[in-house]
This record gives C-alpha cells, sequence and structure tokens, in this order.
C-alpha cells in the first residue's frame, strides 16, 4: 500500500512548501478568520493549500520521512515516490479525476492542462485545532416603548384663583430692612487709593532717573569725541611691501591626454566587452581594429570598468542590426549601451 498521500498531509502541518518529486509543489498560505455579513457564518483562521507544478526537484523532505516512518532505505523511498507519480500521471491521462485524501484532486481540463482544487475539509493550522465554522442566527433587537408620562395641563386661570386664595388667608408683606455697613470694604478702598498714589510716584522717580542717565550719556560721548579728534597717530615701521608673482599653468597637451579623450559619434553603443586593467581594454581595441571595426574606449563604467565599444551610431535600427550581426558572427555576449557621451 502506497501511504504517500498521507505523508504528504501530515507534512502539511508543520511546513509551508512540500514538494512531490516529479509531480509539484503543495504550498500553504496562513488565512486569518472571516465573517460572512450576509450569511452569518464564522470561519476560524486556517492555511489554504495551492499546487505549483513546475516546483518537481527532489529536495528530500517527503522521501526522508516515508523512510523514517516505514523504516526503510531512502532509495526505496525514492523508488516507491516515483511509482506513485506515475500512477497519479497514468490516470489522469485516461481523464480521470484524481483525490488525495485531506489535501485536494487534480483532473485535466479541456485544454490540457492540469487543474487542482483544494480541499476544505480539512484545516492545517494547528494553531486553529479543535475550531470549527458555525452559523450565528441574526440578532434582533426589540426597541422598549417607554411610556408618556401625562401631566395635567393647569390654566392660568387656575394658578391665579390657587395665588389669590393664599394672599386671603396669609397675606405677604415687604419690611424695608437697613442695610448693615461692611467696615471691610472701607480699608479695601483707602488701600487702592494708597496704590495707586504710590505707583504714580513710583513712575515720576524712574523718568527722572532716566533723564538724568540720558544726560550723562550724551556729555561722556562727547568727551570722547574731542579726545579722538585731539589725538595724532604715527606708524614708526611700517611693514615692507610683498610682491607676489602669479605663475600661470602651462596647459598639458601630453600624448596621455590626446589618448584618453572620447570621440563622441552616436549614442547607440554595442558593446565588446569591460576590463579592470586599462591596457587590456587597450588590447581589446587593437585586436577589433584590426579585424575591421571602428573600436574604442567609451569611459569607465559605474564599476571602474573601461568599456570597449565594437562601434557607435546615430540610427537606433542600424545600432540593432549592427548587434545582430556581431552576435552571430563574432561574440554572443555582445549587448548594446544607449548612453549620451
Amino acid at each position: 500500500m502506497n501511504n504517500t498521500a498521507k505523508y504528504i498531509s501530515e507534512l502539511l502541518y508543520r511546513y509551508e512548501c512540500v514538494i512531490l518529486p516529479g509531480f509539484g509543489a503543495f504550498l500553504t498560505k496562513r488565512q486569518p478568520a472571516v465573517i460572512q455579513e450576509s450569511t452569518h457564518a464564522f470561519f476560524p483562521p486556517q492555511k489554504l493549500i495551492s499546487f505549483n507544478s513546475q516546483l518537481q526537484n527532489n529536495d528530500g523532505l517527503v522521501a526522508n520521512y516515508m523512510a523514517t516512518a516505514e523504516n526503510i532505505s531512502y532509495t526505496d523511498a525514492v523508488a516507491k515516490i516515483q511509482r506513485y507519480v506515475l500512477s497519479l500521471n497514468n490516470k489522469m491521462s485516461l481523464g480521470k479525476r484524481v483525490e488525495l485524501d485531506g489535501i485536494g484532486s487534480f483532473y485535466t481540463s479541456v485544454e490540457d492542462t492540469l487543474q487542482f482544487e483544494p480541499s476544505q475539509d480539512t484545516n492545517y493550522l494547528t494553531e486553529a485545532f479543535g475550531l470549527n465554522s458555525f452559523i450565528s442566527p441574526s440578532i434582533i433587537r426589540e426597541e422598549k416603548v417607554v411610556p408618556k408620562l401625562v401631566t395635567t395641563q393647569v390654566t392660568r386661570e387656575v394658578y391665579k384663583e390657587q395665588v389669590e386664595a393664599i394672599e386671603e388667608t396669609t397675606p405677604i408683606t415687604f419690611t424695608p430692612e437697613r442695610r448693615r455697613e461692611r467696615p471691610y470694604v472701607r480699608y479695601a478702598a483707602a488701600a487702592v487709593i494708597l496704590l495707586g498714589i504710590g505707583s504714580l510716584g513710583l513712575h515720576e522717580f524712574n523718568k527722572r532717573i532716566g533723564l538724568h542717565n540720558d544726560g550723562l550719556s550724551i556729555k561722556a560721548d562727547k568727551e570722547i569725541e574731542n579726545r579722538i579728534q585731539e589725538a595724532t597717530f604715527e606708524i614708526t615701521s611700517p611693514l615692507p611691501a610683498i610682491n607676489l608673482n602669479i605663475i600661470k599653468a602651462e596647459e598639458d597637451n601630453s600624448e596621455k591626454a590626446k589618448t584618453d579623450a572620447v570621440v563622441t559619434s552616436g549614442k547607440y553603443h554595442v558593446v565588446a566587452g569591460a576590463y579592470r586593467i586599462k591596457a587590456n581594454a587597450n588590447k581589446k581595441v587593437q585586436k577589433l581594429k584590426t579585424k575591421g571595426f571602428d573600436a574604442r574606449l567609451i569611459g569607465v563604467n559605474k564599476y571602474g570598468l573601461h568599456q570597449v565599444v565594437y562601434t557607435s551610431y546615430e540610427n537606433r535600427l542600424e545600432a540593432l542590426k549592427a548587434l545582430q550581426n556581431i552576435k552571430r558572427q563574432q561574440d554572443s555576449r555582445a549587448w548594446l549601451l544607449v548612453q549620451d557621451l
């Protein structure tokens, strides 16, 4: 009996990717709890299973697990997995639907492509163990009607009659009462007056002090000005004059500057290579020139490498055509650089 599907199901509880060699990989992704407002259904968090047929390389996970569970060698486990995959492919080639317990089902579509339909019965998220989905009935809240208090309106005439009846039995009299004087009010008023007088005197004193200080400042300024006008200044030993001779730097017209100069002829460049050592780049230029190319150096790129080009073009179509010929006849690693020099 082949229990490969059972082992894959057990491994999906612990791993996010379980590869069935030669067939594909089962991938899991965590999904939080979901509430459907339309149906009032509650679903716990779970692992969603998907399938990728591009991942078929054997990573040893299923084979090692099978070898440990059945106490067989790793080679026997790999062979057993291969037989299981062969049986799956044979069934689907006949148009049958293949079921993997707890995982999902596989079938071939009309376009002859492999389709996977995950199972909804098993939740591989261990944190949600024991949690099931359920439907809660909608809650209907009844509004309680609060009875309104009915009060008897009393007309103005009824109030008037009640007041007249009270005045006949118990007349209301108003007797003037002499207001007692409060002595602390007088003291407070006197304190306010004294404070006002004191503040006025202090302001006047500060004003006089300020005028006096301003007079003294003006007098001191005049005295300083008179002394400066009467003073004479004499420099007995002046410093000697300094003559500066500026030598104009001659322009460097050496052969090296001419060699490093870059001649621009178009922004479409067919690149032959890039070299860390400039001498090697120059050798490449000379080699290409012997083959008839207008090769040259176009400078240093951002990686510090000296770039060598077969030739440069103003027209993009001409550059692409030349690139195709060079790739076919010279070097397939040549590429096109678009850059204004």
